[in-house]
């Protein structure tokens, strides 16, 4: 059906766009706040850069991207995920060469192949941001600070922030032969996409959504049991960090995250707010990845936060939502002359920064209030005959239903003081 949103899609309307409004606004003040930038890219890349980066043995690239081919022949992706974008920017624009480290905010629309559940559609959006250049663990603890004070920021209460470290190449190969190991007589029951993870990847086994899996795996060896003394060491000084910044945690051994390019830190924020599909937010530490991609050896660390299950989390924990911005003033005329000094008027409210409306349906007086009180206007000003005569108008409180008189020449001023008095 035409008139009908594909599914996995949501229109955000009108009586809901300021409460979109109110979390990006703050997100964006957070960011500002811990000295990010905000970066743009294209809502489509070449699939490479995804397989590549995000790793051919995830979910996503196996399984949920939205690939076409152009009519240049060339295979294009909408972007599922925000890191493996910047990273391409980072190194096709040659930001390495800047001062380090490059400290990045986004908020953008992905794209994910999926089953449409609660909080997760096809079409959703996502906050996120990056650190590139340092692999001190100062900056995983910046990064999960910055998340934890936005939600307090938004008054999201029973929040729950869990790490783990995944290890490096180098400790994770031991890992992965302790698992294969585990795993080797239950491999006839694992799913058909975990059959072909057990040789290339089978940390992501640990990542599947099948119960089935999820009960082969329950006993499995924990990748803390073997990181190295390097990623230990890293593991140790997070803790430190998070314990200096009176950040609660818990170590939860099975975070694995949905991505290949994660190393050291993993983390998940949750909520148990809206059920199953708890996390709020998500990240780590990315060492390998911007070399991967092709440019030099370069760490990062991120996270990145669904806007639609925040606003959820948001809803479902009480937490204070601003109300629908009010109209400051209606402007009601009687007659042609009167419209036409209103047009003139309410133009000049507009530049000086009042919210104003006048009517555009030539409805009589009666239903101009109507529709002002529709429209929730905190005040009306009437403009009719004989207020044209002797320049001297009432400005109503529709909140109240007090009345003022003042002169043509006080109109603007007044309002913008009465604005300022209710901020």
């Amino acid at each position: 059906m035409l008139t009908n949103a594909p599914r996995g899609t949501k229109d955000i309307l009108p009586g809901q766009i300021h409460k979109w409004n109110h979390v990006e606004q703050t997100f964006k003040d957070i960011c500002t706040k811990y000295a990010f930038k905000e970066i743009r890219t294209p809502t489509f890349e070449h699939t490479e850069l995804f397989k590549r980066g995000v790793g051919d043995t995830t979910d996503i690239v196996e399984k949920q991207m939205y690939s076409f081919d152009d009519y240049g022949g060339r295979n294009l992706t909408l972007k599922p995920e925000g890191t493996a974008p910047v990273v391409r920017a980072f190194v096709e624009n040659k930001l390495y060469a800047d001062l380090q480290p490059s400290k990045y905010f986004y908020v953008i629309p992905c794209f994910r192949y999926e089953k449409p559940q609660t909080g997760r559609l096809r079409e959703f959006h996502q906050f996120g941001i990056e650190v590139f250049g340092t692999d001190s663990m100062l900056a995983d603890a910046e990064v999960i600070s910055l998340a934890v004070d936005f939600f307090e920021k938004l008054g999201v209460k029973d929040l729950e922030l869990r790490i783990n470290s995944i290890g490096c190449p180098k400790c994770r190969e031991e890992y992965r032969i302790a698992l294969r190991s585990f795993l080797a007589d239950k491999y006839d029951q694992l799913c058909d996409t975990c059959k072909g993870r057990y040789e290339r990847n089978p940390m992501r086994i640990l990542d599947c959504k099948s119960e089935t899996c999820q009960s082969l795996v329950a006993g499995a060896p924990r990748m803390l049991d073997y990181i190295c003394d390097e990623c230990r060491v890293a593991f140790e000084d997070l803790k430190r960090n998070l314990t200096s910044m009176d950040i609660d945690f818990t170590i939860d051994p099975g975070i694995v995250r949905g991505l290949d390019y994660y190393t050291k830190t993993a983390f998940e924020i949750v909520s148990k707010a809206i059920g199953a599909q708890g996390t709020v937010c998500g990240g780590g530490r990315y060492d390998n990845l911007i070399e991967q991609i092709g440019g030099p050896a370069t760490p990062g660390v991120g996270f990145g936060l669904g806007i639609e299950r925040l606003l959820l989390v948001m809803e479902s924990s009480g937490a204070t939502m601003p109300d629908e911005p009010a109209m400051d003033v209606f402007v009601a005329v009687i007659g042609d002359e009167a419209r036409d000094y209103g047009v003139k008027l309410i133009r000049e409210m507009r530049r000086n920064g009042i919210v104003a409306q006048m009517d555009l349906m030539s409805r009589n007086i009666k239903n101009q209030f109507k529709y002002a009180d529709r429209l929730n206007a905190s005040r009306t000003l009437v403009i009719g005959e004989n207020e044209l005569k002797v320049r001297r108008f009432h400005i109503k409180n529709m909140r109240t239903s007090e009345q003022i008189e003042i002169d043509d020449k006080d109109i603007i001023p007044t309002l913008i003081e009465m604005k300022q008095e209710e901020k």
